[in-house]
């Protein structure tokens, strides 16, 4: 049998019907290039749109953390929610409700109505890669997902990469509007292509009637303590850094309501017939590790992809469109490796991929760590190819082995859940980071500052060799000697930072390298016999 998933009594799963399988990996490819890529835009423009619409930027990075908080909340809900209403017609009403929230967004009057309709743009975003995923396990025998995923993964993966280059060209050469205008034609394009081409297959139609012949059963508690956790923790986990973590009632507050909704959560769940989410798949040994492996890969892909531009335009002064083309040979390798990655799923096992991957990725990160103050552009540009060149043999093996052994009717779940690792981890990653650099630059810049009193003569001969070229400049000699203070002061934050950005990489590193292990618990596949 050549059709992937196939049910009892041999029904095809498959959402090909007779076409080529390919055409339909390339078709759900479509709609989440699109959602990646505005949600890396949308970081680059943020203080582009705080300006535009009279809004500190404190209040602006609710831009970004309610989409954050509508995805996370609509991801584990997606498997549950595609069995009910139709794994087609679930789909497409997410990329519809993504692409008009998307028009909306850019003809938002003010902050408010932004936020508004990036919380309904969340929700269309968050349900459609779990959908996508779902029709590519059911579409691809299990010998040919890892290909399939590959070519799925150039989307997931090269999309921030190349999103930065195209959201800092687009608001410094016309406006941030066209960030989310820019979604509007992909995804009319991708609606039109998958109502032609992707099919609900019969087995999926009947398995929908036999869900809902008794009437629709909806686990209510379940949906509201998914709701309360995984919003709670994402508000938590964006939030935290600007409010001082535990000292804010406010993050207390969010981090208490996601700590006690995940407790009653897991055995409400795990006891429920008809669960909105299923927990048990989290306590089986393949699946839970691919789950913990993908949390790690998230981290990993978000907080760098926030972290390199960041650090660019904060202490090299780099532009938006600047920084984004740093990035832009990492995403040429990784297209480059994305095929051969899925070639190689063929032949070697998941979990030595995975190890290798971690490996790799160990080493890129141990290697920023070398970042100097005079750091060139080439440097940014190779550190970031170093990086990607370990996340493909990351990336698709983990997803290749998520859905080894799980019964048919568990793809829908297991999507959702895989694609919740990816976010939870990332947000985590990104808060860590975050949190890293705004401490350790504190804790360096104190160590700085203590080298700088008036009984250092090699701070003294700094002093007098700056006053003395900015005094050949044409600064007066008083105001000249001010001047090189204020220089002094601005050199040591820049350095301070600077350090910062290394410590998050050295740790980042050991922490990767520490987690290689883990793929060890992974089953090995077992071979296909011939004719199956």
């Amino acid at each position: 049998m050549t059709d992937a998933a196939l049910a009892h009594g041999g029904e095809s799963r498959s959402a090909a019907g007779g076409r080529n399988p390919w055409l339909i990996a390339i078709v759900v490819s479509i709609a989440t290039f699109m959602m990646v890529l505005d949600t890396a835009i949308a970081n680059v423009a943020l203080r582009n749109i705080a300006g535009s619409l009279a809004a500190g930027l404190d209040e602006s990075t609710w831009i970004i953390t309610t989409y954050l908080v509508a995805s996370s909340v609509i991801v584990p809900i997606s498997g549950w929610l595609a069995d009910v209403i139709g794994r087609k017609r679930y789909y497409m009403l997410c990329v519809a409700t993504f692409t008009g929230a998307s028009l909306l967004c850019g003809l938002a009057p003010n902050l408010d109505m932004l936020i508004l309709f990036r919380i309904l743009q969340g929700l269309g975003g968050g349900g459609m890669a779990p959908s996508e995923q779902s029709i590519l396990a059911d579409t691809f025998p299990p010998e040919k997902r890892s290909q399939a995923f590959a070519l799925y993964g150039i989307a997931v993966i090269v999309a921030p990469t190349v999103g930065p280059t195209i959201g800092g060209w687009l608001t410094d050469h016309f406006s941030w509007h066209w960030i989310f205008f820019i979604n509007v034609p992909f995804g009319i394009l991708s609606l039109a292509l998958v109502q032609w081409l992707v099919v609900e297959p019969d087995v999926l139609k009947r398995e929908r009637r036999e869900r809902l012949k008794d009437g629709l059963k909806v686990d209510w508690v379940g949906f509201i303590l998914v709701t309360l956790a995984l919003g709670c923790l994402e508000v938590f986990l964006d939030e935290g850094h600007r409010n001082d973590w535990f000292s804010s009632s406010f993050i207390t507050t969010f981090a208490a309501i996601s700590a006690v909704s995940l407790l009653i959560l897991i055995p409400w769940e795990l006891a429920h017939r008809n669960p909105i989410v299923d927990m048990r798949l989290l306590f089986t040994r393949q699946f839970g590790t691919s789950f913990l492996v993908m949390m790690a890969v998230g981290a990993v892909l978000f907080s760098t992809t926030q972290l390199m531009p960041q650090l660019q335009q904060t202490a090299f002064d780099y532009t938006a469109t600047l920084s984004g083309l740093s990035m832009m040979p990492g995403g040429i390798a990784m297209l480059m490796l994305m095929p051969i990655s899925g070639i190689a799923s063929g032949f070697v096992q998941p979990k030595y991929l995975i190890m290798m991957g971690m490996s790799a990725v160990a080493v890129a990160l141990w290697h920023m760590t070398s970042l100097a103050p005079d750091a060139t552009f080439s440097f940014f540009a190779f550190a970031r190819v170093f990086l990607m060149v370990g996340l493909p043999f990351l990336f698709i093996p983990i997803s290749t082995a998520a859905y080894l052994g799980l019964p048919p009717r568990k793809t829908n779940q297991a999507s959702a859940l895989i694609n919740v690792a990816r976010n939870i981890g990332g947000s985590i990653g990104v808060s860590l980071t975050t949190t890293v650099i705004a401490q350790n630059a504190q804790l360096h810049q104190s160590n700085l500052v203590a080298n700088t009193a008036q009984s250092s003569s090699i701070y003294q001969q700094t002093l007098r060799q700056a006053g003395e070229y900015l005094a050949a400049q044409g600064s007066p000699a008083v105001e000249a000697k001010a001047q090189a203070v204020g220089w002094v002061g601005q050199l040591i934050g820049r350095q301070a930072t600077l350090l910062a950005y290394v410590d998050v990489f050295r740790y980042s590193a050991v922490a990767t390298a520490l987690l290689v292990p883990l793929a060890l618990l992974l089953r090995s596949p077992k071979p296909s016999r011939p004719g199956k």
